[in-house]
Formats: C-alpha cells, structure tokens, sequence
C-alpha cells in the first residue's frame, strides 16, 4: 500500500519530464552540436531529477539549469582533453563522442538548428556559448545565467555579448553589395544540388579561376581555369552539397561545407557582375582556423 503512492508520483515526474524531453535536447544539441552528446546531458538530467531529495517547484527552471551545467560541463571537459585554457576560443572542429549511429538523424537536428549557426557555434569558448544560447535563446535573465557559469552577472552578459559579435564577424559590406554575391553563391549550390551543369555553367564566368590548397585536391589539381572544368569539377563532388551553406568568409560571400555543422572545407568566392569569377578552396585546418567567418545578416 505504501509502494503504490510513490510509483504513482514517480510516474507523474516522468510524464513531465518527456513532456520537457524535446526542449531540452534540442537546448542541448544547440550548446553541444553532437545528438549523442545531446541524448546524454538529457538523460543525466533526469537521472539527477530522479535522485533529487524533492521535486523543484519550478521543475521548468531546474531542469534548464541543469541541463545547462552539464553542457557546460562537457564543453570544458572537451577543452581539458585537448590540453586548452579554458576560455581559449575552439582552434579546430571537434568530433563528438557518442553520436547517433545514423549521421542522417543528426544532420536533420543540424538542418533544425542550421548548419552555418553550428559553424560559429563551435568558435566560442564554452562560456560564450552557454551565455549565447542561454540568453539570445531562451532570453534567461543574466542573474540566472551568472549561477550556471559560476559568474558575475555583468561577466555573463560580457560573456553573451562578445559572442555576438563574433557571430556577426568583422564590419562587413552593406546588404546591397552583399546581395548579389548571396544570389550568386545560392544560385551556384543551388545547381550543384540538383546536378545542374546549365545552371552552374550560367552562374560561373567564363575564365573562372578555381585554386585549392594541398589538403583539398592532389597537385595536379590545385588549380582549374575556365567554367566547363570548374562545373564539372564541382559536379564530382556534388554530394558534399547537402553540407555547403553560404556564409562570409573574410567578408564575402562564400560556402562553408560543414558535416554535422563542424566546419570541413571553406570556398571563398569573388563575384564580378554576377558571375563567380574565382574560387579558393581551403580544407587545411591551419588555414580554416584563420578565416575569419560570420554568419550571413538575415535580410541580405
């Protein structure tokens, strides 16, 4: 008789925490850009829930903040195994641990979040990040996100907005000139992704001029002239498309192919009169780290 009560509760506290489930893990795949990672954090939480003394009132607010804790937790853990300070900002992508064993499944939670997002995502440093989401997310107040990193409030909202502004890059031109670069990059991934070579032949100049570094094609491929070996080139390698977003590399339009939203390969692009007119292919890590990357203003 005293057995039945406290199942009857437990399952009350577990109704609502699969009534939370989804908002938490799409909390923590934002924090963390891994499913796996995602699916861990999530179900510690509970886990935590579940060996609580008592339930929270707010069980909203304490399972944000736990959640939190532990991304913020697994990206200092991330850092502390790669032998980096801390606060240091990402130097290269990192491959999570535990992902779904289906990459289809976690490119789909990419898509949900966008890739170019998880791009800039991964080049902050753990504060930043948590201080980002937490705050331009979920719009949590500074005071509540100063107790999850363990700061002052004026510190997490530094935090917050130093990450703003490294999402939005350097000063970059105005939406006007950054229109028709956009409508170029779109219209180049556009026919790459439906195997178009009318389409990419219409969009790329004549005596397009495409380079790559060592770590993107053999030597005897580092560099292409002329649109019909650019087209036909890009077409071999048309299944990375899904990958490729436009983003700004060093304050143009380019294409950043990004895997599960860690970065791979960085296309930096001049556009002449609406016709790509040269290409840089850039895979080396060395160099990818060096770009500076921001994303696209929503209304260019």
């Amino acid at each position: 008789m005293s057995i039945l009560p406290w199942m009857n509760a437990k399952e009350r506290l577990a109704e609502r925490f699969e009534a939370s489930r989804g908002r938490l893990r799409a909390l923590a795949y934002r924090m963390l850009g891994s499913s796996g990672e995602a699916e861990d954090v999530v179900q510690t939480s509970w886990l935590r829930l579940v060996r609580a003394a008592e339930t929270p009132r707010n069980l909203e607010g304490w399972l944000t903040r736990t959640t939190a804790r532990l991304c913020l937790d697994a990206l200092r853990s991330r850092r502390s195994r790669r032998g980096e300070p801390l606060d240091a900002h990402p130097t290269e992508p990192v491959e999570a641990e535990g992902s779904f064993s289906n990459p289809e499944q976690e490119l789909l939670q990419s898509e949900a979040v966008g890739l170019a997002l998880l791009v800039m995502l991964e080049r902050l440093s753990p504060g930043e990040r948590v201080a980002f989401v937490l705050h331009d997310t979920l719009k949590l107040p500074f005071e509540e996100i100063a107790s999850i990193l363990g700061r002052s409030s004026a510190a997490a909202r530094q935090l917050a907005s130093r990450a703003r502004r490294r999402m939005q890059g350097a000063p970059q031109a105005s939406d006007h000139d950054l229109a028709p670069q956009r409508e170029a990059v779109g219209a180049f991934l556009t026919a790459l992704r439906a195997g178009d070579i009318d389409g990419l032949l219409a969009v790329l100049d004549p005596q397009v001029l495409r380079i790559a570094d060592a770590a993107a094609a053999e030597e005897r491929a580092r560099e292409l002239r002329g649109s019909a070996e650019v087209a036909g080139e890009a077409l071999r390698h048309a299944g990375f498309a899904r990958f490729a977003r436009p983003m700004l590399i060093n304050g143009s339009v380019g294409i950043a192919v990004a895997p599960l939203g860690r970065l791979r390969v960085a296309i930096s692009c001049a556009i002449d009169a609406g016709k790509i007119i040269r290409m840089e292919v850039i895979r080396d890590p060395k160099h990818l780290r060096k770009l500076s990357l921001a994303m696209l203003p929503a209304n260019s």
